[in-house]
């Protein structure tokens, strides 16, 4: 067999396709243990990670992961409010401003959740919750 050969063998191997790395854009915990673990495996034999750094870099792996559960938490929470908002909204009449400037008054009729910011029904008019400017109990005599 010539070295050709090999060389041509070894190049048709079974994974051919080009792979593509897309780059993460935030720091994760998997980011951040993935750099420890790297760090422990590149490090000098006669000059090991202090202990001290070790500790203080677990320590802020454990505090990313607690700061990211409470920013989770922080924005179900304000969806939450959102959706009472604009369920609490039924039945009021309500002012929006139209993409023109206008003004619109109405009775809000239903809401939906369907999307991220929720949809009052305004008159047969989805309106986004962002775009109600004011809210009215219906004056009973």
């Amino acid at each position: 067999m010539t070295v050709e050969s090999i060389a041509a063998a070894s190049n048709a191997g079974l994974n051919t396709a080009a792979t593509t790395r897309i780059p993460k854009q935030s720091m994760d915990s998997d980011v951040f243990m993935s750099l420890l673990v790297t760090q422990l495996q590149n490090q000098d034999p006669s000059s090991p990670m202090d202990t001290n750094e070790m500790i203080a870099q677990t320590t802020q792996l454990a505090m990313m992961e607690k700061i990211t559960a409470m920013t989770t938490a922080s924005q179900e929470g304000f969806s939450l409010q959102m959706r009472t908002s604009a369920a609490a909204m039924v039945g009021q009449t309500v002012t929006y401003s139209k993409p023109d400037g206008t003004e619109v008054t109405g009775v809000a009729t239903s809401v939906s959740f369907a999307g991220a910011v929720p949809q009052v029904t305004v008159d047969g008019n989805p309106v986004a919750l962002d775009v109600i400017s004011g809210v009215r109990t219906p004056v009973t005599t």
